[in-house]
């Protein structure tokens, strides 16, 4: 394990971000991670906010901070399966379903509310939709995805009719209640609440997971390590429109700690309890500590069979057939006495625990998935194998002068402790690909951690690819972002991995490939980000996304609302639409793009040009050349839609000569047959474009200014919430020309292809993942283009079909001195019409990446950012 970067809270004169007890993390697919501080006032110790932070792991120092509202302290935080909701309940019972306005990740609303005042909620989970997939190691070199990830038969925890999972959420109580919420399709929330058992008792930790046949299991233990853990079995359902609950008792276990006679009495208090999965009920993780230290066990439900005297055999021949069961807690391993574990994280990969996985992945080092972290009052983490328990890495603390792994090295699981108050970690949560591991210390400092696939063992370097390539290969399955993915790659790995995973994908069948086509355009924009020797590759890969999305709509234009019974041929309607619309923004970046290839066509001999990669791409040229004819004949029923050229004759046809050019270039690139070199006529036609047409400046790729390039070295970067001047300058080679931005160049808006101006003073939002901006309200009437704006509310092109898409923009924030209010508006009179780049933030928002980081482009916006200071904004 390796510390990738640290982000700490500004110091602040009047108040401060104290962690608060307990505290509270999670992570979602999205990358998206939301954790809880208390905000006190210095002067007066009773002024207490409860906030909740979200942060994108790509731009940490944007964090958008959330008064919650909540009287008491924040208990549980809880994303849904899709990561665009998130669920908080605090010490009095209340329970809070945050959403995202407008599809933006700094504008959050509490959209829903349920509660039980004066009982502090101890678990929190949303309902199972019935959702599961399970990676199989063993056929990581298999051709299939569907080998490679199978769906698991695993039941919704409720349905409506027809089938459909039903939204809620359910939470247990310290009281010893159980309690439902249920989002029924009108939006209304209908609640019902009921007892674990017949006898009540106080319930101090409590964990939830869910079973295949879509039951709930309910794990509690009072606290005390010589009271037994109660498990519970909870059934939901609606009947006359009303939610009912049925409880059921399970079998129960007792700590191992506490029938040893040598530890009876050491370890007194259970601290942690937890499912291993969510979607496996049947293995458990206990922690049970003492002042200075703890001991981890991991059991087991099996099913034994219970022996009968014979004489019942053979008085009772059903009985005699068939031995009867009972299910039964085994413990599987302990540790020995470990330092006192401070925090849990475990794996939320869903790979397959077989034995012939299992063997597979031990014979290749494959660790994503089979391992837990369990952080320490020393400052350290060790990640323990999840049914051995065995050591697989260590990481000993960022202030420490050595960190890393050392696998086997059980003496290093206990750890002397430093005087004083050590830094240690209050929370941990893994990704969902388990390679990065998120905590929040006692200080409040994120700390953002590196997970090797191998825990640190050597790999060759085809193994190391074939891990990455695994991973990755799930990421487009699912949806979820990749991020955490980048972090492992290297520069010298990306050309293979974007061969292999091009190799991969053409290996899929034709209705897959069509499902995957944009994501695995977007996987590989990301990766050939993180070189430049790759950076062209990354700017053809951006504007395909855009071709493809702006090809789509074009014929989805000419699409008949019924496909059964067209009221109307396809030529009619074509000169409906173009009856209504003569926008030609997307129209113009289309016929530049075409112009742009064919005048570099005689430069193309290196990769490094942008534009190289559509040369032998066929499909993408075949795809421009029908978006010409569509164009044109758009243009013959309305002259205004045909993109307009700055030519030395006046008689000259550009379109059909740009559509002849690009034909030559298509035949020797199709894919049904070998590729051949431009013959010289095309070439020497290409050379004189530039005299007879203007061949315009094309913005290629959007800005992303984020940490995945930063972070490849073995330094960490120390980073600071709201100060994104903070991060230093990475790399050792200098930027390609293509991606630098002088202060005086045009701001574009990326997804209507129109440029915003020098200094924009509209407000815009940005694709956490690639850095897409546009503007936040259209400037746009026509119907035409509004249909394309409507592509963009939820997604970006880099993710538009997993429809992991967030965004931000700026708000105001209050609590501010009077002193910064004269300076601000100060600084409004003055900078009126004027681009600040402090207001420009990413915050983040995936599956993956896919959503939009904000940019506000606000005039007079706090130099400090609105995520920045943690204040809480005006409503």
């Amino acid at each position: 394990m390796e510390l990738a970067y640290v982000c700490e809270w500004e110091k602040r004169p009047k108040s401060t971000h104290c962690p608060s007890i307990p505290l509270v993390c999670s992570w979602s697919c999205r990358n998206l991670v939301a954790f809880t501080t208390d905000l006190k006032n210095d002067d007066d110790d009773k002024d207490v906010s409860h906030m909740i932070h979200i942060i994108d792991t790509e731009h940490p120092w944007d964090v958008y901070s959330i008064n919650s509202g909540h009287t008491e302290v924040i208990s549980c935080l809880e994303w849904d399966q899709s990561g665009s909701r998130l669920l908080s309940a605090d010490g009095d019972g209340q329970i809070k379903c945050w959403s995202m306005s407008d599809h933006l990740v700094n504008s959050w609303e509490s959209v829903l509310s349920s509660s039980l005042d004066g009982d502090p909620i101890v678990a929190l989970s949303w309902l199972h939709n019935g959702v599961k997939l399970a990676l199989h190691v063993e056929m990581s070199g298999s051709t299939n995805f569907g080998e490679k990830f199978s769906r698991v038969k695993f039941s919704p925890s409720l349905t409506l009719f027809g089938g459909k999972p039903m939204e809620g959420w359910l939470a247990v109580t310290v009281s010893g209640l159980v309690t439902v919420s249920l989002l029924k399709p009108g939006g209304a929330l209908l609640t019902a609440s009921e007892s674990l058992c017949r006898l009540r008792g106080r319930v101090a930790l409590a964990d939830i997971a869910f079973t295949g046949g879509g039951n709930i299991v309910v794990a509690a233990t009072d606290g005390s390590s010589s009271s037994p853990v109660q498990f519970y079995k909870v059934v939901v359902s609606v009947v006359s429109e009303k939610c009912r609950i049925d409880t059921e008792l399970l079998p129960s276990l007792f700590l191992r700690c506490t029938t040893d006679p040598l530890r009876r009495e050491k370890y007194p208090a259970v601290t942690h309890l937890k499912f291993l999965t969510r979607e496996n009920s049947e293995q458990v993780l206990l922690c049970a500590s003492n002042q200075s230290g703890s001991i981890v066990e991991c059991w087991s439900l099996r099913k034994e069979g219970l022996p009968v005297n014979n004489i019942f055999q053979h008085r009772s021949p059903v009985v005699g057939e068939k031995q009867p069961t009972i299910l039964k807690w085994r413990i599987l391993t302990t540790t020995n006495d470990l330092e006192r574990v401070s925090a849990v994280a475990l794996p939320k990969l869903p790979i397959s625990i077989s034995n012939t996985d299992l063997k597979v992945a031990s014979d290749t080092k494959f660790c994503p998935g089979l391992g837990l972290a369990l952080a320490f009052h020393d400052g350290s983490i060790q990640i323990l194998h999840r049914l051995s328990l065995h050591t697989m890495g260590v990481f000993y603390g960022s202030s420490s002068s050595s960190s890393g792994q050392r696998p086997g090295d059980e003496s290093a699981i206990k750890r002397q402790r430093t005087g004083g108050p050590a830094l240690h970690f209050k929370a941990l949560q893994f990704s969902w690909t388990s390679l990065a591991l998120a905590g929040v210390d006692n200080h409040g400092k994120l700390h953002m951690l590196r997970v090797s696939p191998s825990m640190g063992q050597v790999l060759e370097m085809n193994t190391t690819l074939r891990h990455l390539l695994f991973l990755l290969e799930y990421c487009m399955v699912t949806g979820y972002d990749w991020w955490d993915v980048l972090l492992h790659v290297q520069p010298t790995m990306v050309h293979n991995l974007v061969e292999k995973l091009h190799e991969e994908y053409m290996r899929q069948n034709q209705a897959l490939q069509q499902v995957l086509a944009t994501r695995i355009v977007a996987v590989k924009a990301s990766l050939c980000k993180l070189s430049t020797a790759t950076a062209a590759r990354a700017c053809d890969f951006h504007a395909k996304l855009l071709l493809m999305a702006i090809s789509s709509t074009l014929k989805s234009l000419l699409r008949p609302h019924v496909l059964n019974t067209p009221d109307k041929s396809p030529g009619d309607r074509l000169t409906e639409i173009c009856a209504k619309n003569t926008d030609t923004d997307i129209d113009k970046w289309v016929g530049d793009f075409v112009l742009y290839l064919l005048a570099n066509l005689p430069n193309q001999g290196s990769m490094v040009r942008p534009g190289f990669g559509f040369m032998r791409d066929g499909a993408s040229l075949g795809m421009l050349r029908e978006m010409l004819v569509m164009i044109r004949i758009w243009g013959l029923l309305k002259p205004g839609c045909l993109p307009t050229f700055t030519a030395t004759s006046d008689n000259q046809d550009s379109m059909q000569l740009l559509f002849r050019l690009l034909t030559k270039l298509w035949l020797c690139s199709r894919d049904d047959g070998p590729p051949q070199d431009p013959d010289e006529s095309l070439i020497d036609e290409c050379c004189l474009l530039p005299s007879q047409l203007l061949v315009a400046s094309m913005d290629w790729l959007p800005v992303n200014d984020g940490v995945i390039v930063k972070v490849q070295g073995k330094h960490p970067l120390r980073l600071q919430f709201g100060k994104a001047s903070s991060l230093p300058g990475g790399g050792t080679t200098a930027p390609l020309e293509v991606f630098t931005r002088s202060p005086s160049s045009q701001r574009m808006d990326n997804l209507r292809c129109v440029h915003m101006g020098v200094c924009p003073t509209e407000e815009s939002k940005a694709c956490t993942r690639c850095g897409c901006v546009t503007m936040l309200r259209s400037p746009n009437k026509t119907n035409a283009m509004k249909q394309w704006e409507q592509r963009w509310i939820k997604n970006c092109l880099c993710g538009a079909g997993a429809g992991n898409v967030t965004g931000i923009k700026t708000d105001r924030w209050s609590e501010v001195d009077q002193d910064d209010d004269e300076l601000r508006e100060d600084e409004e009179e003055t900078n009126k019409g004027q681009f600040d780049p402090a207001a420009m933030f990413l915050l983040c928002g995936a599956a993956h990446r896919g959503f939009f980081y904000g940019v506000a482009v606000l005039p007079g916006a706090d130099r400090r950012g609105a995520a920045g200071s943690g204040r809480v904004p005006l409503p």
